[in-house]
């Protein structure tokens, strides 16, 4: 099963701190074990919502909203996608995971859909 595993924004990552030098060769030890197990196929991390815009729809009508955004806590900073058995081999994954960010964080694990799914 492939799921998405979601790195939530913090107020650092929301003011563009980047990791440190230290954190940076955690994850990246991180990733190639991910790697190494076959299990990770995408990951990256995101600019602060500061850069970014949303498009939202109403029928016909399009309406651009320009960053920052809401709620920190509720943002994505970064995000991996992974081929896992379950979600509690995921759930594994990411207990091994070095803490994302210098502080308090949470990771969010969503499975996608499958073309099973809709048969």
């Amino acid at each position: 099963m492939r799921v998405m595993v979601i790195v939530k924004a913090t107020t650092d990552s929301e003011a563009g701190k980047m990791p440190s030098a230290e954190l940076l060769a955690a994850m990246g030890a991180f990733n190639q074990k991910l790697i190494a197990a076959g299990v990770m196929l995408d990951g990256g991390g995101l600019k602060p919502t500061a850069q970014g815009a949303r498009v939202a729809f109403n029928g016909a009508d399009r309406t651009v909203k320009r960053g920052p955004f809401g709620v920190t806590g509720e943002l994505a900073s970064g995000y991996w996608i992974w081929n896992v058995r379950d979600l509690d081999e995921a759930i594994d994954w990411v207990k091994q995971c070095p803490n994302p960010m210098p502080g308090p964080s949470e990771i969010e694990i969503r499975p996608f859909y499958e073309m099973t799914d809709f048969a």
